[in-house]
């Protein structure tokens, strides 16, 4: 056997319905496109026009505003910390930052920064440099002695 002799079994290809071509073929004058009309025509599609009725996506109520300037931060908790301190995924005596977060697989990528948040207990005295912390979270560090930085969040583009 060679590569040209190679074919499709018989009935896996079923060929493309050709419109417009005459009565006979039963696809004939509309095509399958119903009659006249801009809809009739090629490449015409009119997504949310309802006819001159006002459409659904105008009807309804604008709610809310989304500020450009907003930073999307990883949340985490000292417990899911302490748990990747547990199984040696972060060194007590490095500082805990995102990098050092991100590479523990406690957050799955930097984002704008980390805030730690105080839910769990901490039991080790560790040194962070974050970008924000409750006030849970902070009062747990520092009675264990830790040290905590705070960083300004990383800049980003405003998506609009």
């Amino acid at each position: 056997m060679k590569l040209n002799d190679i074919r499709d079994n018989a009935g896996a290809k079923k060929g493309r319905m050709r419109v417009g071509r005459g009565i006979g073929s039963g696809k004939g004058k509309t095509g399958g496109r119903g009659v006249k009309g801009q809809k009739a025509r090629t490449g015409v599609r009119v997504k949310g026009f309802e006819g001159g009725q006002m459409p659904l996506y105008r009807r309804l109520p604008k709610r809310g505003f989304w500020n450009p300037f907003s930073k999307d931060l990883n949340e985490v908790n000292l417990g899911r910390i302490q748990e990747a301190l547990d199984a040696k995924k972060l060194d007590a005596s490095q500082p805990v930052t995102v990098e050092a977060l991100v590479a523990a697989g406690v957050c799955s990528r930097a984002r704008d920064g980390v805030k730690i948040l105080g839910v769990g207990e901490l039991k080790a005295k560790l040194a962070f440099q974050v970008h924000g912390a409750s006030k849970s979270a902070q009062a747990a560090i520092e009675k264990l002695g830790g040290s905590l930085t705070l960083l300004a969040p990383a800049a980003t583009e405003a998506t609009a």
